[in-house]
């Protein structure tokens, strides 16, 4: 990568770190501060307020796409980030478990992933594109574990209601970032019609629909997840604000887990294998929630296993998908992925939240352990990912 590659790669990056950082950081505390609010004691509420988001970034993600193509990437960021910031005042005002959706249904409304990226891949050369979007996938992989720490220590200082304003600070800096610190891309000429293969293709092309069934299943089963753990820590005799104690540790070892495996996928071309372990381990972890009776200490090796997998597979699907659309149709994936992403993010959190509130964590668990056995079976059975053009496309 050539310094000014580097440098746009990294600040943004930088961008979307700090937009995940918002949403990420009220998962571990959510779900115990509704407890006090109105309507919060019904866990199926609580896991429509984690999932809202989800639903509004999954619908919109492809029309932001859209228009970034056609009113500019960078006011379409403006844009995005602006609603998330106005969703977290929402959030942080309000007086009910209702109020905190609707926020969190504005927030989810700044569906700016799929620009961001493609920004990215409007300012980076195709040979150099997998490692753009790989410190991508990488800071949001570090933004999530500090997320997870820095969550409960924050609740604990300024409240949840502080978190969702400080969310909402954090959009106005992204804004502030996107537009003094990156580059304008230069202007692009849309395709003519028929020049690109069709969206149909795009979305039922097989080697695409395993990543994006993989990131689906990645989602949900976290967003499942917080559902069920902050209760159960808390069970185990962890208290709410001693719940850094145990992500802290998790998550420091699950990046040093992290780290050979980075290295072991992309320097010595091990990326299949990589993969299908990481997916294998996150299989295991939901065993571990499942199988056996929750205590601090299987709660930890569960969380450990999970976090080592999730941060590898979390850097590394956005990198699969850039290495495997082809180009002409590389920005309608990249919107077509973000969408299912958001959408397992919403489905694993209404279905959590339900199966929490009418038949206990144990099922919760279960099926998480199942979607997770079914991705391995599917990713064990699929063909390697490789770079190619789409064989409806190059047939006509």
């Amino acid at each position: 990568m050539t310094a000014f590659e580097a440098r746009t790669s990294v600040m943004l990056s930088g961008v979307v770190g700090l937009r995940m950082l918002g949403l990420f950081i009220i998962l571990p505390v959510l779900a115990l501060y509704a407890e006090s609010l109105p309507g919060g004691s019904d866990r199926t509420l609580v896991g429509v307020a984690l999932g809202a988001y989800g639903l509004t970034q999954a619908i919109l993600q492809i029309p932001f796409g859209w228009l970034s193509d056609r009113w500019g990437r960078k006011p379409t960021i403006y844009l995005g980030l602006a609603i998330l910031a106005l969703g977290s005042l929402v959030a942080g005002l309000a007086d009910s478990i209702g109020v905190v959706i609707l926020g969190r249904v504005i927030q989810g409304a700044g569906a700016v992933s799929a620009a961001v990226v493609a920004l990215t891949a409007d300012l980076t050369r195709d040979s150099v594109r997998t490692k753009a979007m790989a410190i991508i996938g990488t800071t949001i992989s570090l933004t999530f574990a500090a997320s997870i720490i820095g969550g409960p220590i924050l609740s604990r200082w300024i409240g949840v209601p502080g978190i969702f304003l400080l969310t909402g600070v954090l959009a106005l800096v992204a804004i502030v970032v996107v537009r003094m610190a990156i580059p304008d891309p230069p202007q692009t000429v849309a395709p003519q019609r028929g020049e690109a293969p069709r969206f149909v293709d795009v979305l039922l092309d097989a080697r695409l629909m395993q990543l994006n069934f993989g990131v689906f299943v990645l989602h949900a089963v976290l967003m499942v997840l917080w559902v069920v753990v902050p209760f159960e820590l808390r069970a185990s005799g962890l208290e709410a604000p001693s719940h850094w104690k145990m992500y802290l540790p998790v998550m420091i070892g699950s990046l040093f887990l992290m780290v050979p495996a980075i290295v072991l996928s992309e320097r010595h071309g091990r990326q299949r294998i990589t993969f299908i372990l990481a997916v294998a381990l996150l299989a295991a972890a939901e065993a571990v929630f499942a199988l056996t009776t929750p205590t601090l200490v299987t709660l930890f090796v569960a969380l450990l296993f999970f976090f080592a997998a999730f941060n590898v597979l979390e850097a590394s699907l956005p990198s699969l998908i850039s290495r495997t659309a082809p180009p002409a149709v590389k920005g309608t994936a990249i919107g077509v992925y973000s969408s299912v992403q958001f959408l397992g993010t919403f489905v694993g959190a209404i279905i959590g939240g339900w199966l929490s509130q009418h038949h206990g964590p144990g099922a919760v668990f279960v099926f998480c352990l199942t979607l997770t056995g079914l991705w391995l079976v599917v990713a064990v059975r699929s063909a390697p990912l490789e770079p190619r053009a789409l064989a409806s496309h190059t047939a006509r």
